[in-house]
């Protein structure tokens, strides 16, 4: 490890539906064995709420990196990103998309509300993996992240 590259552990905010592909990331997280905690919100209105501390999450974690579905009920994943984008608290969270949209728009929309990568699931387990421990690596080892205060 280089001196530029920091080993730390990091709070994730995985906002995704399918419990399939919760137990993949947890597992592919795990097995890059940096502690980081994970927490899991089903759909886009949990997310927001565990964001903006709502109730029943008054004391919930400032993520330092979001993982992001697109495809959530209650609220859709580009919706959520526009509303943490769009937060004065939020907006220097990184948010990684990770759908299995492949579609231009999706990612078009994705950039133009300002999502700091996207990336589509792969199909096959170990590339799944792979991809997993690239994010991993990149967010929360090699990128420098704004305080936990924000601005």
């Amino acid at each position: 490890m280089s001196e530029t590259q920091i080993s730390r552990s990091g709070h994730i905010l995985l906002i995704e539906d399918n419990p399939g592909d919760v137990r993949l990331i947890s597992e592919a997280l795990k097995e890059h064995g940096r502690g980081h905690d994970l927490t899991v919100a089903q759909d886009g209105l949990e997310a927001l709420n565990y964001l903006f501390q709502r109730d029943p999450y008054a004391e919930a974690r400032r993520p330092d990196l979001i993982l992001l579905d697109l495809n959530l009920p209650k609220k859709a994943g580009l919706e959520v990103l526009h509303e943490i984008k769009n937060d004065p608290r939020l907006k220097h969270i990184p948010v990684v998309i990770f759908t299995s949209s492949s579609a231009p728009v999706d990612i078009s929309l994705a950039y133009g509300r300002n999502a700091n990568c996207y990336i589509t699931k792969p199909a096959d387990l170990d590339e799944y993996f792979r991809v997993m421990g690239l994010i991993e690596s990149f967010w929360l080892t090699v990128a420098a992240l704004p305080p936990q205060g924000g601005e």
